[in-house]
């Protein structure tokens, strides 16, 4: 049985370190040291492994051989992209892969029915380059990416994201390696709506009533209530990506919860010392960095550092602590 030792959700807006410069200094100074707070927290856990799950952007699964998740299989990662470098500005930068571990997430997930393809060269663009930067600047963590289709219909539902979290967490405790020490990450969201109507703004209504919602720590609700209509509403081709963090989320079951000033973490009270930090960051401050032109507006409260997310699919047998 692996130990899951780390889960989160966080954005990967490419403006978080493609034009960060273009926000007040307060402002990059909430953002820089939150992400920064959250990748010293991972690194103290010592992961052997991060698996992680996020939008494919349509950069790798072309329309003619859509699927729902594409699991990376490579023993090296490269990225971002040739075409990315500048959008992210982020160096070019090798990661090592775990196509062991991939594998036996490939064949897991096929074997419970998941819509699932393998690839071994996956292309990267903001999904991964802007989260490992501020988690793992020395990129010495191997990582097995989950690319999903966040954008082109039939989009997966959350509740079949909520099965395939559930799914991957049976596979690292059955069938990963006994003593292996595993991160998971969703990345993606809050609301925005890229090339759309609601390009040049963020839905904030949505964004409150959204971290509202996972704050009540009722999976049933969450699930029912936030509906894909009610993403695409928020800005259609972004918002969605919040599935990334329903399948993460699942991921932290069974655990305590307790709040910390600006980082949300949980005392496991199963054996592996797990900490669920739901990093959403003010949905104002992140999403407008998506585009330079935009002048950031202040963030939600002058106080806020990163806003957490409480563990809202990890409640099922834990007891919430706020």
């Amino acid at each position: 049985m692996a130990d899951l030792v780390f889960a989160t959700g966080l954005s990967h807006a490419p403006g978080l370190t493609g034009w960060l410069d273009q926000a007040p200094e307060h402002e990059q100074k909430s953002l820089t040291e939150g992400f920064n707070k959250l990748g010293e927290l991972l690194r103290a856990l010592k992961p052997d492994v991060i698996i992680g799950i996020a939008n494919d952007h349509v950069l790798n699964m072309p329309l003619h051989d859509l699927h729902d998740f594409c699991v990376g299989t490579a023993e090296s990662w490269s990225g971002p992209a040739e075409w990315f470098q500048d959008w992210v500005n982020v160096e070019p930068y090798t990661v090592k892969g775990a196509s062991s571990i991939a594998r036996k997430l490939f064949d897991g997930l096929g074997a419970r029915g998941f819509d699932t393809t393998s690839k071994s060269d996956l292309l990267f663009d903001d999904n991964w380059s802007v989260p490992l930067k501020y988690l793992t600047p020395d990129y010495d963590i191997p990582l097995v990416p989950i690319h999903m289709n966040c954008v082109v219909p039939p989009v997966p539902s959350p509740q079949h994201c909520y099965a395939f979290g559930l799914a991957v967490k049976e596979i690292i405790e059955n069938d990963l390696p006994d003593g292996m020490r595993v991160a998971f990450m969703g990345t993606g969201g809050l609301s925005h709506d890229p090339g759309g109507p609601k390009y040049f703004d963020v839905d904030e209504e949505f964004d409150r009533w959204f971290l509202g919602l996972l704050e009540e720590g009722d999976p049933e609700k969450v699930l029912r209530e936030c509906t894909m209509e009610k993403m695409v509403s928020a800005g259609d081709g972004g918002t969605s990506e919040l599935i990334a963090w329903i399948a993460a989320a699942v991921l932290g079951a069974l655990l305590r919860l307790t709040r910390r000033p600006g980082i949300g973490s949980v005392e496991s009270r199963l054996r592996a010392p797990l900490l669920l930090l739901f990093f959403c960051l003010s949905g104002r401050a992140l999403m407008n960095l998506l585009d330079p032109t935009v002048a950031l507006r202040a963030v939600l409260q002058a106080n806020t550092l990163p806003v957490v997310a409480l563990a809202w699919l990890a409640m099922r047998l834990g007891e919430v602590m706020l």
